[in-house]
């Protein structure tokens, strides 16, 4: 659950935040700077490097006036906001008879040491109305506040870059902090234009806990060579609706920060197996396969080289006119397949199980029995899987039948389900442990979710779309088909689904 010391705070603690000091004037530390100026706070800026407040201070200039040209901004709220915008000689500088700041949001290199450091020095030189807030991203909020003498006052405060466009906060109270203190942060985002989701003081918070369901399970599928990432990317994107796919986002941010988020998640849940990062990592950082800053990932960013928009493999010679056996619900949405015959295809659509066993259970002719996945049917692209029994005609044919209508076709290897349901089942598997560990409400969950990873909809809500029923079956059956625990389903999904509820409903509330 969330933490709060229950304290009660004084009454000039509850007042809003008016004027903000910000530390650290590198990225994060300018884009907080130019969000409160914006909102009407007053912000001063400092850095250990009085240069740096300089050049910030010219940026912030900069993206206003921009947005001045570009209609977004009048010239007097420009103005009005660069007057509120003060550059500070030292982080530790005393209010020396003047006001002193409401709040002081740190944003400064992601080390536990440093950042005591500097709210230990605050400490001695501002009043003790003064809140703290830290922009950590994956630092113990109840660990940087235990140094302090008042660990009360100070909270997470974890933006997004860019701060301005990343319209979402997660708010980190520590096992001490006050009640006070994590209402007046979030009334302050909520009024500046954010929104905030309050978030308990676990290993990743929220955002970067979630996205580990997704970038865990496609290393998974990579490990199998279940498919290549391209092609892995492809389905994400146009099956599950992603605005990236998770190898080309892991390119964009870079694999030595990832890697470092999925090692740092999976050692603070005490080796989950649901948050187990890949082997494969390591000799990829070590190799330098960092992705577009290095100019090579799991793509190509180098001269002439086109990234993720790599040729889309394709099988020629096929007849789309072959005769296709289908099952289940494939075969109302397949209207354009032909009758069956002893020739005809099979295909089969699988959830959470494997064409090989459907082979076997079923009594079907191997090498012309394909997979389907029933996410892709109403999709532009349609996922194929071929076990190492099938014809290398059967596959061209099967190709040809459902690209007769204008879908793409992908074709993948056998595995339990298919790569689109391992990873949905994954991302709300861990979405759902979070809300059964009270990390943050299941509400919150889908909110950050959808503006911190932007996903077309929250994981919670995306499984109740499907059927909280449906995905009970989905994860029983890929935890029987491979045994992995990592599909074990939650009590938190197994509960809601035999009571029929959505996954959105939140815990029973219990008498104090």
């Amino acid at each position: 659950m969330v933490a709060d010391s229950g304290e009660t705070a004084p009454a000039a603690e509850r007042e809003p935040f008016m004027r903000i000091r910000v530390v650290g004037a590198g990225t994060m530390g300018r884009g907080i700077a130019q969000w409160a100026v914006v909102a009407g706070h007053t912000v001063e800026l400092a850095d250990a490097r009085a240069a740096s407040v300089h050049e910030a201070v010219a940026f912030v200039r900069s993206m206003l006036e921009r947005a001045a040209q570009k209609g977004r901004m009048s010239r007097a709220e420009v103005d009005r906001a660069l007057a509120g915008l003060l550059a500070l000689d030292s982080p530790h500088e005393a209010p020396d008879g003047g006001a002193a700041p409401d709040l002081v949001v740190e944003a400064v290199v992601e080390d536990l040491e440093v950042k005591a450091e500097l709210f230990t020095g605050l400490e001695r030189v501002l009043p003790a109305t003064t809140a703290f807030a830290t922009n950590t991203s994956s630092l113990s909020v109840t660990r940087i506040g235990a140094r302090l003498a008042d660990p009360g006052r100070l909270a997470g405060l974890h933006f997004f870059n860019p701060v301005p466009l990343m319209k979402l906060v997660e708010v980190v109270p520590g096992a001490a902090t006050r009640t006070a203190v994590t209402e007046r942060l979030t009334e302050l985002v909520e009024t500046s234009g954010h929104r905030a989701v309050t978030v308990a003081d676990t290993p990743g918070f929220l955002v970067n806990h979630a996205g580990r369901g997704l970038v865990t399970e496609a290393f998974a599928l990579l490990e199998e060579s279940v498919a290549a990432p391209a092609s892995l990317d492809r389905v994400a994107r146009d099956v599950l609706g992603l605005r990236m796919g998770p190898f080309e986002l892991m390119d964009l941010t870079g694999l030595d920060v990832t890697a470092s988020v999925m090692e740092t998640v999976w050692t603070g849940f005490r080796h989950a197996d649901r948050l187990r990062p890949s082997y494969l990592t390591a000799n990829r950082v070590a190799a330098g396969l960092h992705g577009r800053k290095t100019g090579r990932g799991f793509y190509a960013y180098g001269q002439g080289e086109v990234g993720p928009d790599v040729a889309e493999p394709r099988t020629e010679g096929g007849d789309p006119a072959r005769d296709v056996a289908v099952t289940g619900d494939a075969a109302a949405a397949l209207a354009t397949v032909a009758a069956p015959s002893d020739t005809s295809l099979v295909l089969v659509p699988t959830w959470g199980t494997s064409v090989a066993a459907a082979v076997a259970d079923g009594g079907l002719p191997p090498e012309r029995t394909l997979g389907l996945d029933p996410l892709c049917l109403d999709a532009p692209r349609r996922v194929l899987a071929v076990t190492p029994a099938t014809e290398e005609s059967a596959v061209r044919d099967a190709v040809a039948v459902l690209a007769r209508d204008g879908a793409a076709v992908t074709v993948v290897r056998d595995t339990a389900g298919s790569p689109a349901q391992r990873m949905l089942a994954s991302l709300v598997n861990v979405a759902t442990q979070i809300a059964e560990r009270g990390i943050a409400a299941p509400d919150d969950i889908d909110v950050a979710v959808t503006l911190g990873l932007g996903y077309p909809r929250g994981p919670l809500a995306w499984a109740d779309t499907v059927g909280a029923a449906r995905m009970l079956a989905l994860l029983r059956a890929l935890h029987a088909e491979t045994g992995d625990p990592r599909y074990r389903p939650t009590p938190w999904l197994a509960q809601r689904a035999r009571l029929g509820l959505p996954l959105t409903t939140p815990m029973a509330p219990l008498p104090e």
